[in-house]
């Protein structure tokens, strides 16, 4: 039995996750509330029933419902530029057929209340993905990436709790990655280079958002 408290996080959280959920169908997205990490991967596994190819962009939230095995086993040809011993030459190859895989998985920097998906990116192969190009794309939204305010507390969100970590988990030479705070450096390195907003679902992209009252990334 979960403790008092954490009863009623889990009951603010999960109001908070309807709110997102009712204003991304809104904005016609397909939107689905998941109470577990666990319902998002059952959902992502019966959609993906009919793909040949599914595409990964790097996603710590989808990583860690651990569905490659899963898919692989089905007969799915997995395309992640975040395999192990790539060259160069691999991972854009990689990257550029994600651009029209049939099945297109990611996570979200951040979410707003009113139903719009925020990112920013490096290379912007996985904002690219999300937006146009694959058959279906599946975003999986953890409630810690939910922000009450508008864009600009969604892109400072991220530039204080994803960019940070996310730059040294990908052992990049900045100053966020040694120091833990953004100083919108410079560097050439830098993970921050190109920033899109979502406000709803694009015309030609099959986009459903999952809304998961767990957290989930960074």
């Amino acid at each position: 039995m979960l403790p008092r408290t954490e009863k009623l996080n889990q009951w603010t959280s999960e109001k908070k996750c309807l709110k997102l959920v009712e204003s991304l169908n809104r904005k016609h997205f397909t939107a689905v509330y998941c109470a577990t990490a666990g319902d998002a991967a059952q959902y992502i596994l019966a959609h993906a029933a009919a793909a040949q190819n599914v595409g990964f962009g790097g996603s710590l939230s989808v990583a860690d419902l651990e569905l490659t095995a899963d898919l692989a086993g089905q007969g799915k040809e997995i395309l992640n530029h975040g395999f192990p011993n790539l060259s160069p030459e691999q991972r854009q190859e990689i990257m550029r057929r994600q651009q029209t895989c049939d099945l297109f998985l990611t996570g979200t920097n951040a979410a707003t209340l009113d139903g719009c998906l925020v990112n920013i990116d490096g290379n912007g192969n996985r904002v690219a993905a999300m937006i146009y190009g694959p058959a279906k794309v599946i975003v999986v939204v953890g409630r810690n990436k939910i922000v009450e305010g508008g864009i600009s507390d969604a892109i400072r969100r991220i530039k204080e709790k994803s960019a940070p970590p996310n730059a040294m988990r990908l052992n990049k030479q900045t100053p966020c990655a040694v120091s833990g705070f953004c100083s919108d450096c410079d560097s050439p390195q830098r993970i921050c280079h190109v920033t899109t907003i979502i406000d709803s679902k694009p015309t030609l992209t099959d986009m459903h958002v999952l809304v998961v009252n767990e957290d989930m990334g960074l």
